[in-house]
């Protein structure tokens, strides 16, 4: 996506998200990345060829249309933590669902935790109110020290890499349907876990400042 040009709301988004990246790590405090994708899942209608020696894996030209699947990344950075959760769809419920099982399940010991999403219109502390009683939408609210992205600068999201890591390892194939995303998914996170693969952001605002001058206001 192409940023505006001097426009004030994209550098006080960014910058806020630099300054949130370059906290020490803090276990009480952990810093958890979000963004959602979908998958088409395509089915084979032909037994595809095996590799052979000197021939490579064969796939016929046509394939059958299984409808699609979305997923929801959730990424510690610092932690070297990841969870995907394959839905049906990613509406505001959907993802309200998930902020809970991550503050009560993933990590229900943290005093805050410091949430990094875009600005889809799901992405809301109203979400909480659609899916649940008003006593328990706040409280699962109050887990939570919210940060956006500013609009056109996803790539600020350490969750959206994340997920190009997955797409790169796991999801450049055919593959059926929902249960056969979720168990390739759930191995991929599972090794990517194990590996305790983690990811540290280098660029800071005061290189914002000096090489995205031009996102900046001319006073």
């Amino acid at each position: 996506m192409i940023p505006p040009k001097a426009n004030a709301a994209f550098v006080t988004a960014m910058e806020g998200v630099l300054d949130v990246y370059t906290r020490p790590h803090h276990p009480a405090r952990p810093l958890v990345c979000l963004d959602e994708t979908s998958k088409q899942l395509v089915a084979e209608t032909r037994t595809p060829e095996p590799m052979r020696p000197g021939q490579p894996a064969r796939h016929d030209y046509e394939y059958k249309r299984n409808g699609v699947a979305s997923m929801f990344m959730l990424f510690a950075p610092l932690e070297g933590w990841r969870h995907v959760e394959v839905t049906e769809r990613r509406t505001a419920v959907d993802y309200a669902k998930i902020l809970r099982d991550l503050a009560d399940i993933h990590f229900p010991n943290a005093e805050k935790i410091v949430l990094v999403q875009d600005n889809l219109n799901t992405h809301t502390p109203a979400s909480l109110y659609e899916a649940f009683e008003p006593a328990e939408a706040r409280r699962i609210i109050e887990r939570f020290e919210w940060h956006y992205t500013p609009k056109h600068g996803s790539w600020l999201n350490l969750a959206e890499s994340e997920l190009a890591v997955l797409s790169s390892q796991c999801l450049a194939r055919r593959i059926p349907d929902a249960a056969k995303l979720k168990t390739e998914v759930d191995a991929w996170r599972k090794r990517r876990n194990t590996y305790n693969a983690k990811a540290t952001w280098h660029f800071t605002t005061a290189d914002a400042r000096v090489k995205l001058k031009s996102l900046y206001p001319s006073l």
